[in-house]
C-alpha cells in the first residue's frame, strides 16, 4: 500500500489517523528533497572534478538506483510503473558508461540542474511555508476554542455571540488553511513523478551527443526513450485531469462541507470533550478526546490527541452507551454539553462536551438522545444541468445520429471531443434530440449543429445518465485488471465483464467503441489516439458512486479500460469468452428504473406455471431472459431451459381476454392441466403463495437502493432492509417477502440475495 490520500473531507475532522497520513505525505516530501538535493551536489561534482569521474559517476548512478518513488493508491498504472523503473534503467546505463570511460559529461546545467533545482525550490520549499501556516493556524484555532469552551454560560449574551464569531472565523481560517495544505501536499506528489524524471531524460540525451559512440548507443536507446515518453506525457495529462477533478471536489466541499462529513448509518465520529473527574481537592478537568461511535452495538471509542504534541497519548478506551440526554446549562457551566449513561459504569454517567451547537445536534441523533435532529447523512446526485437522460430507445437513436453525423462530417476534425462547444447549444441540442416531438433530426445533413457541438452533446448525454454505461456495480471489477496483470489477461477480464453488463448498454458501448475505433484510426489528422480518447472517456463512461480524493487517483486506470475497449472491441463486443459463459454472471445492482413504470399496469403478464418443477435459481434465470424483453414492451413469448430438469415453457401474453398458458415438457402434462390463469384488477400484481416453495422460506434479502411503493402490494423500504421469506413472484423482475411483518412484493433489481 502505497500512501494514503488525503480526503478533504478529513480536513473538517482534523482526525488523529488524519494527521498520521499528512506526516507520511510531508516524510515522503522530505524524502524526495534530500534526494533531489543529493543529486543536484552529485552533478556538480560531474561537471567540476572530471578527473575523479568515475567515482562521481557511480555514486550518481547509485543515487538514481536506490530512489523509488511513492504512489497514491493501492495500485500503479503501467505507466507510472516504468516512470518508476525508469530510474533503475537510467542507474544502470550509467554504470555501463563508467565502464567504458568515454562518458561525455557537458552541457547539462540547462537540461539537468536548473529544473531539478526549480521544482525544489518553487514546488518543495512552498510546502514548507504551507506547514508553517498551517502549524499556525491549528493552534490559533485550537488555543482560541479552548478559550471559548472553558467560558462561562453566564456572561452576557453578546459576549457569548461575539466569543463565537472570533471562534469560527478562526475556525474557517484553519480549515480553508487545511485545505491548501492538503490540496497542495497531493499535487506536489503527483507532479514530482515527471518534474524529476523529465530533466534527467533531456541529460541522456545530451550525454548521447558528446559521447564517443553516442549514435549507436542512441539507437539502441531511442525504443526505451520513446516509451518513457508517452509515459511521461500520460502520466502528466492524467494528472491535468484528476488535479481539475480535486480542484472541483475541493470547491464543493468548501461550498458546503457538512454535506461531506464523514459519517454512515454504522458509526459516526469526531472530538469531543470529557470531563475526567479527580480526587478532591482537584475537582475535574476537561479532556479533548477523538470519539467514533459504532452505532449499532452502541460503544463509543474514545482516544486522547493533543495537536500540539502531535501524536496519541494513551490508550483507546471503550464504553458502551446506554442512553443520551442533553445537559442544560442549569446543570453545568458549559455550553453544548451530553450526560451519557454507560451500562459499563452502573451509576455513575459521563459528560461531555461537542465543539459548538450543530456538533452537539449531531452527537444527539447520533446517540439517540431525547432531542432528535435531523442531520445530513449523504448527499442526493441529481441528474446533470435538469437533463433527464435515459438509456431508452431515443437514447440509442441519439447516440447513432451522432456518430453518423461525426463520422460523416468531422472524423477528420483535429482535436475531435476535445474540443467543446458552446455549452446552451449543446444542452439545446441534447434537449431536443431526447425529446420524441423533436428527435427525427438528422444531423449528418443538418447545417445547424457543428461537429463540436455534436460531440459535445453526446459527451453529456453520457455524462447524464442515471448511473453511467459501464454501472456503479461493475466499477470495481473493471478497474481490477486495469491495477495489475498481463496484457491478455487484462483483456480477458475486460471481456467478461463487458458481458455482465445489462444488454441494452453492452448494445450502446459496443455501439460507441466501434466509432472510437474508427476516430483512433484518423489520428494522424485529427489527433485523437486511443491514450487520448481514454483521457477523454474515462470518467465518462465508468465511476463510482460516492465522489473522494481516492476514487479520483482512479482515472488513470479509467482511462486504460477505455482504451482497452477500443483496441479490442471487435474481441470484446462479439460472443462472451467460454470461461464466462460457463460461469453464471456476477450480480450487477444498478439502480434502473422500475419495471412497474414501463409497463401499463392493466397489461402486465402474469406468467402461470407448477412451482414444484422450478427452483428459485431457475426462476432468476428465467426472469433475467426475460428482463430486457419485458422492459421493452415485447408481446413474444419468452422460454427459459435448464440443463438439468425439465422446465415450464411459460407464455406471456398481453390481450385482456386472453388466458395466460403454461405448456411442461414431456412428463408434466398432469401438472399443466391443474394450472389455472390468474387475473387480478388494475395495479395489483400475482404473487407466488409461500405453501408452492418451501425451500425458499428462508431465503433472505438486502436493499441495495431505495424505494417507494406504488401500490398495497408493494413495499417500502430504504438502503439495508432485510426481507425474510423472500421467494420469486410469478411476474418477471419482482420477488416477494416480509418486512417489519408485513408480506408484499420487491422489485428484484433493487435488492441483493444474502
Amino acid at each position: 500500500m502505497g500512501l494514503h490520500p488525503l480526503e478533504f473531507s478529513e480536513c473538517y475532522l482534523d482526525s488523529p489517523s488524519f494527521r498520521e497520513k499528512i506526516k507520511a505525505h510531508e516524510a515522503e516530501l522530505e524524502k524526495t528533497n534530500r534526494f533531489i538535493k543529493e543529486l543536484y551536489k552529485d552533478g556538480k561534482n560531474l561537471i567540476n572534478a572530471t578527473k575523479q569521474l568515475g567515482m562521481a559517476q557511480r555514486k550518481f548512478a547509485q543515487c538514481l538506483g536506490e530512489f523509488q518513488f511513492e504512489y497514491i493508491g493501492d495500485a500503479k498504472t503501467d505507466d507510472e510503473r516504468c516512470i518508476d523503473e525508469s530510474l533503475q534503467e537510467f542507474s544502470s546505463f550509467l554504470k555501463n558508461l563508467e565502464d567504458q570511460r568515454e562518458l561525455m559529461m557537458r552541457n547539462i546545467t540547462e537540461t539537468l540542474m536548473k529544473p531539478l533545482e526549480k521544482f525544489r525550490k518553487d514546488h518543495l520549499g512552498t510546502v514548507r511555508a504551507e506547514r508553517k501556516k498551517y502549524e499556525k493556524e491549528t493552534e490559533k484555532y485550537y488555543s482560541s476554542l479552548e478559550k471559548l469552551l472553558n467560558m462561562s454560560a453566564k456572561k452576557k449574551e453578546p459576549q457569548l455571540q461575539e466569543a463565537d464569531i472570533q471562534v469560527e472565523t478562526m475556525r474557517q481560517h484553519f480549515q480553508e488553511e487545511s485545505l491548501d495544505y492538503v490540496c497542495k501536499l497531493q499535487e506536489i506528489q503527483e507532479r514530482k513523478k515527471f518534474e524529476c524524471v523529465e530533466p534527467m531524460l533531456a541529460f541522456f540525451q545530451t550525454v548521447f551527443t558528446f559521447y564517443h559512440q553516442g549514435f549507436e548507443l542512441a539507437k539502441d536507446f531511442d525504443h526505451y526513450k520513446r516509451a518513457l515518453q508517452i509515459n511521461i506525457q500520460n502520466t502528466r495529462s492524467r494528472f491535468e485531469g484528476a488535479r481539475s477533478e480535486v480542484y472541483e471536489l475541493m470547491k464543493r466541499i468548501r461550498e458546503a462541507p457538512q454535506d461531506y462529513r464523514q459519517t454512515s448509518a454504522i458509526s459516526c465520529e469526531g472530538y469531543l470533550y470529557v470531563q475526567e473527574k479527580r480526587p478532591p481537592p482537584f475537582g475535574s478537568s476537561w479532556v479533548k478526546r477523538y470519539c467514533t461511535f459504532v452505532k449499532e452495538q452502541k460503544i463509543l471509542h474514545m482516544v486522547t490527541f493533543d495537536h500540539r504534541s502531535g501524536g496519541r497519548s494513551g490508550e483507546t478506551e471503550s464504553v458502551t452507551l446506554k442512553s443520551c440526554l442533553r445537559k442544560t446549562t442549569d446543570m453545568l457551566d458549559r455550553r453544548f454539553c451530553l450526560e451519557l449513561d454507560i451500562t459499563d459504569r452502573p451509576g455513575t454517567a459521563l459528560t461531555v462536551q461537542a465543539l459548538s451547537e450543530g456538533d452537539h445536534k449531531f452527537w444527539m441523533q447520533a446517540m439517540g438522545g431525547k432531542e432528535p435532529i435531523g442531520h445530513y447523512l449523504g448527499r442526493t446526485c441529481s441528474k446533470e444541468r435538469g437533463i433527464d437522460a435515459q438509456l431508452d430507445e431515443l437514447g440509442l437513436n441519439f447516440v447513432k445520429n451522432s456518430i453518423s453525423a461525426i463520422e460523416t462530417r468531422g472524423i477528420n476534425d483535429q482535436g475531435l471531443y476535445r474540443v467543446v462547444g458552446v455549452s446552451s447549444k449543446v444542452q439545446k441540442l441534447l434537449s431536443l434530440m431526447i425529446d420524441e416531438k423533436t428527435s427525427e433530426v438528422d444531423l449528418s445533413t443538418s447545417e445547424d449543429w457543428d461537429v463540436k457541438t455534436i460531440t459535445s452533446a453526446l459527451k453529456l448525454y453520457l455524462r447524464s445518465l442515471p448511473e453511467p454505461l459501464m454501472t456503479y456495480g461493475l466499477y470495481k471489477e473493471f478497474i481490477s485488471p486495469a491495477k495489475g496483470g498481463s496484457p491478455e489477461s487484462r483483456i480477458q477480464a475486460v471481456h467478461c465483464l463487458v458481458h455482465k453488463l445489462p444488454e441494452r448498454n453492452r448494445q450502446v458501448l459496443g455501439l460507441f467503441m466501434k466509432h472510437l475505433a474508427n476516430v483512433a484510426a484518423h489520428s494522424k489528422q485529427n489527433l485523437m489516439t486511443v491514450a487520448n480518447l481514454g483521457v477523454v472517456f474515462g470518467p465518462t463512461l465508468m465511476r463510482p458512486q460516492e465522489e473522494t480524493v481516492a476514487a479520483i487517483m482512479d482515472l488513470k486506470f479509467q482511462n486504460i479500460v477505455v482504451e482497452i475497449l477500443i483496441e479490442h472491441h471487435e474481441k470484446i463486443f462479439a460472443d462472451a469468452p467460454e470461461s464466462c459463459l460457463l460461469s453464471p454472471a456476477a450480480p450487477v445492482f444498478c439502480a434502473p428504473t422500475r419495471q412497474s413504470k414501463k409497463l401499463n399496469r392493466q397489461n402486465r403478464p402474469l406468467a402461470v406455471y407448477n412451482p414444484q418443477a422450478l427452483d428459485i435459481q431457475t426462476v432468476c434465470d428465467t426472469s433475467n431472459l426475460a428482463t430486457d424483453e419485458t422492459s421493452m414492451g415485447s408481446n413474444e413469448s419468452v422460454s427459459s431451459q435448464s440443463s438439468s430438469t425439465s422446465v415450464p415453457e411459460m407464455v406471456l401474453e398481453r390481450s385482456d381476454h386472453v388466458p395466460l398458458s403454461a405448456s411442461l415438457s414431456s412428463g408434466s402434462n398432469s401438472r399443466a392441466s391443474t394450472a389455472a390463469a390468474t387475473w387480478l384488477g388494475d395495479g395489483q400484481h400475482a404473487a407466488t403463495p409461500d405453501k408452492e416453495k418451501p425451500q425458499e422460506s428462508s431465503r433472505k434479502a438486502k436493499a441495495v437502493y431505495p424505494c417507494e411503493a406504488e401500490h398495497d402490494s408493494e413495499l417500502s423500504f430504504q438502503v439495508g432492509a432485510i426481507f425474510s421469506a423472500v421467494t420469486q413472484s410469478r411476474e418477471p423482475g419482482w420477488l416477494e417477502g416480509e418486512l417489519e411483518g408485513k408480506r408484499g412484493l420487491i422489485p428484484e433489481n433493487y435488492v441483493e440475495m444474502l
